[in-house]
């Protein structure tokens, strides 16, 4: 929503006046002055960094360029390691271009604990089995974590996990294995690790089961949104003057042979999966970034290629707030299978994971109900009787795949270590897989070092992705939010979430935000009224790629993995508004409806949480008639079901007065 002070209608004028009147309009004015003001954040991120406020080109630009001009190095890819590669390349001053599938960070990258971490129980199996690869994994993370929360401080921050003690022996044990963690961090230590007695832990996290607890251990580790990160590293590699693109599908890798008579890759058959069609990409280098589906694209055109990745799935589920502090996360050590599950406050709820199961490759992985049975027990354990860990207390469930290196002298996932090999094949195609989120700039630094040397590449500089900030982060400041509520007129929470989510950029969000008509807040109508996030954001995410109501749901707001209920609420909304935006006909949107709820069933645990009834229901004609019935009367949009929104709507109208103690049969 653009529009200067001197077109400010008459209407929007009374409304200012009017605000003033009843306090709000200090806030309406400076709305309405701030969309002819050109932030002063803006001003001095243009002088600190040229490419940090670089126009997006469109979708359709960036296909344009895809299939009209040659490239040094072709990421596929659009996970935090190919952005990664993608962004480490164009910043070394090579010609780049980056393609994606399905949309950026929709696969593992957006689906992990939200922890940027070393590992804890790498180090232990360093230690114990004197492994000095595991110990060097774990320092390579230590220094990639302290990194990422230097370039991205709106996205990643340190964060406190609590680890509990219930037996004595194991307070110089598990100090110990903490303290190491710390020295091993060195200089890049987050803060230093600490003990607390069992009355200092209760008080920190009160819902701590207190029978036989000694005391507990905190120690930090880093917590990020991560499709936000994702997207932001893909979103940095185009102000670099990166070429990308997502739903774009490599249907086939073209190979020629160079000066020398060799077989080399030289590009991809590409497929536009919006509009279906095809066309051939240029290429120097070819880097495939695949993650789980590395080797689709190792064996296409030779399916005798022996595959390298042993996937492993990893289940989540998301409780209600009010299920561990705002401000402390939990660590299981020793589940009852010997596996790790956290518990961890993110985005006003609580995740609890992960497992870590051998499974098949699938571009739609689901949890299982079995998995989250186990998740809600390990949990149990740890809580106090009174906090009754209910499965109708869980909002959304999701689970990813890890991109392991397989060994083949093993046969659990669990001994493999989330460590990366770069593979480059006798036609040059350059592989990264295996690794972990944390150390993705790390593994995409050695990548293109590796795709500089073996494709006898020519850049104009080294790697400076080390320190590089990420979109966002140039102008941001942790007071940040204070202006978007002086100046906007935004809720607290909104400006919170804004600025937490697009750092500097947050004011370009605001702007597009429409008024509310209400006195507080100016501005800012929300898409759900339990979550902060805005129908400008859908906007937004338009101008960042985002393609299909998915997008918007899952990565660019997290609603889908917050509340699937609140995500399946808001879902006409987000329809509707992108329709607006991209002229969707009634069919389109209806298509894009029914594929966005059928992924919140399978893939986001929402048929999961539905009642299955074993037994026949019989009923009367009459009865049947009456029910539905009283089912019309909620269900005033006859959508087929009824949501909390309905329930809601009913209590406002109905003649009667509803109290705690009154019977809901009646509805």
């Amino acid at each position: 929503m653009a529009f200067s002070f001197r077109k400010v209608n008459g209407l929007v004028r009374k409304l200012a006046y009017a605000g003033l009147a009843v306090g709000g309009g200090t806030a309406v004015w400076s709305y309405i002055n701030s969309q002819n003001q050109d932030m002063t954040v803006h001003a001095a991120d243009e002088a600190q960094d040229k490419y940090a406020w670089a126009p997006l080109p469109t979708r359709e630009q960036q296909l344009k360029s895809l299939a009209t001009e040659e490239f040094d190095i072709l990421v596929i890819g659009g996970g935090a390691t190919g952005a990664g590669v993608a962004l480490d390349s164009v910043s070394r001053g090579m010609k780049t271009a980056m393609v994606e599938m399905y949309d950026f960070g929709s696969g593992t990258s957006s689906r992990s604990t939200k922890l940027i971490h070393g590992g804890v129980r790498y180090l232990q199996k360093a230690v114990f089995n004197l492994d000095y690869e595991q110990y060097r994994m774990v320092k390579e993370a230590l220094e990639e974590r302290a990194n990422l929360i230097e370039i991205a401080p709106h996205l990643a921050y340190p964060f406190p996990i609590m680890l509990p003690v219930y037996k004595y022996w194991q307070v110089p044990y598990y100090w110990a294995g903490i303290k190491m963690y710390d020295l091993v961090a060195g200089k890049q230590r987050l803060k230093p690790s600490y003990f607390l007695s069992k009355k200092k832990a209760l008080e920190l996290f009160p819902m701590l089961k207190r029978d036989q607890l000694v005391g507990a251990l905190v120690y930090y580790d880093g917590q990020h949104d991560d499709a936000r990160m994702n997207i932001s590293i893909a979103i940095s590699t185009a102000r670099f003057g990166g070429t990308i693109a997502n739903y774009t599908q490599v249907v086939a890798l073209h190979r020629s042979k160079d000066q020398q008579g060799n077989v080399v890759v030289t590009g991809a058959r590409v497929k536009d999966r919006l509009t279906g069609k095809e066309f051939d990409v240029k290429a120097k280098c070819v880097v495939n970034a695949t993650g789980p589906y590395t080797d689709s694209i190792r064996t296409m055109g030779k399916p005798e290629t022996k595959k390298i990745c042993q996937p492993s799935s990893g289940t989540h589920v998301v409780l209600p707030d009010y299920y561990s502090p705002t401000n402390m996360g939990l660590l299981d050590p020793a589940t009852s299978d010997g596996r790790v599950i956290f518990f961890l406050p993110w985005q006003n709820v609580t995740i609890a994971g992960t497992t870590d199961t051998a499974c098949e490759i699938t571009f739609a992985p689901a949890p299982s109900e079995k998995e989250i049975q186990f998740i809600l027990s390990e949990v149990r354990n740890y809580l106090h009787p009174d906090v009754e860990v209910r499965r109708g207390d869980v909002l959304s469930a999701w689970c990813g795949i890890r991109p392991l290196v397989s060994d083949p002298n093993k046969s659990d996932t669990q001994s493999i270590a989330r460590n990366h090999i770069i593979e480059v094949s006798q036609d040059k195609l350059i592989t990264i897989a295996g690794g972990k989120w944390t150390t993705y700039r790390h593994m995409a630094e050695e990548t293109v070092d590796r795709a500089v040397k073996e494709c006898g590449l020519k850049p104009a500089s080294g790697c400076r992705t080390k320190g590089l900030l990420l979109d966002g982060a140039h102008g941001w400041s942790p007071t940040m939010f204070i202006r978007l509520v002086q100046d906007f007129g935004l809720e607290k929470e909104v400006a919170q979430h804004l600025a937490s989510t697009y750092g500097d950029k947050a004011f370009k969000v605001a702007k597009m935000a429409k008024l509310t008509g209400k006195r507080w807040p100016v501005v800012g109508k929300r898409l759900h009224e339990e979550y902060p996030y805005l129908e400008a954001e859908v906007i937004y995410a338009i101008r960042e790629y985002a393609c299909t109501a998915i997008d918007v749901i899952a990565r660019r707001t997290r609603l889908a993995f917050c509340n699937v209920h609140a995500a399946e609420e808001a879902l006409p909304r987000i329809v509707e508004i992108m329709a607006e935006e991209f002229k969707w006909n009634k069919q389109k949107q209806e298509e894009e409806m029914q594929r966005a709820k059928n992924f919140l069933r399978k893939e986001m645990g929402l048929d999961l949480g539905r009642m299955k009834l074993d037994e026949p229901v019989n009923l009367t004609k009459t009865e049947i008639n009456d029910y539905i019935q009283r089912f019309r009367s909620l269900d005033k949009e006859n959508k087929g079901y009824i949501t909390v929104n309905d329930l809601r709507r009913y209590f406002k109208v109905t003649v009667h007065t509803v109290t705690r103690h009154t019977s809901l049969s009646m509805i």
